[in-house]
């Protein structure tokens, strides 16, 4: 003799449809744009569109397996989310995009890699500004001196690099 569990009855997922139709929205994008693009293909066929075609219909079959599952309710059930950790990321880069110009890549960039550190966890800012400063202005360096790529200079570079 079995035993019946008793199962409550399956809910619709709303996220699971909205990131659905999002997917829908971006595939439906891309196909529109690459319908503008001049068929370049040539005797083979492909050309410049070809492949923002295949990905559009890629993101159509996800948007629609997406959305069948969010209907049936089989995505498992989501953990609460904690909004700090996102709020500290979205500090650091709005921090980052407005001291990039004024203060430089090292300091800026340090800025939002103390402000990340931050939102995993690491709670002395502290400590982790003047690390992130020092990456940041490794980095600084390999791009700017090395690649000879430009990225904006602030007082620090200009202490180290008078000509930068």
């Amino acid at each position: 003799m079995s035993v019946k569990r008793f199962e409550p009855p399956r809910r619709r997922d709303p996220a699971a449809l909205i990131i659905a139709a999002g997917l829908a929205v971006v595939a439906g994008v891309m196909l529109w744009d690459s319908a503008r693009l001049a068929d370049l293909g040539g005797y083979s066929g492909v050309g410049p569109a070809s492949v923002p075609r295949v990905v559009a219909f890629c993101l159509l079959g996800l948007s629609a397996w997406t959305a069948i599952e969010g209907l049936r309710g089989d995505f498992p059930a989501r953990p609460p989310q904690a909004p700090a950790p996102v709020l500290w990321i979205v500090a650091g880069l709005a921090a980052q995009l407005m001291l990039l110009h004024f203060a430089g890549f090292s300091i800026a960039t340090g800025i939002l890699f103390a402000f990340t550190a931050r939102a995993f966890g690491k709670t002395n800012l502290a400590m982790t500004i003047p690390i992130g400063i020092a990456f940041a202005f490794v980095v600084w360096v390999v791009f700017s001196q090395l690649l000879m790529l430009h990225l904006p200079a602030g007082p620090i570079e200009h202490l180290i690099f008078p000509g930068a």
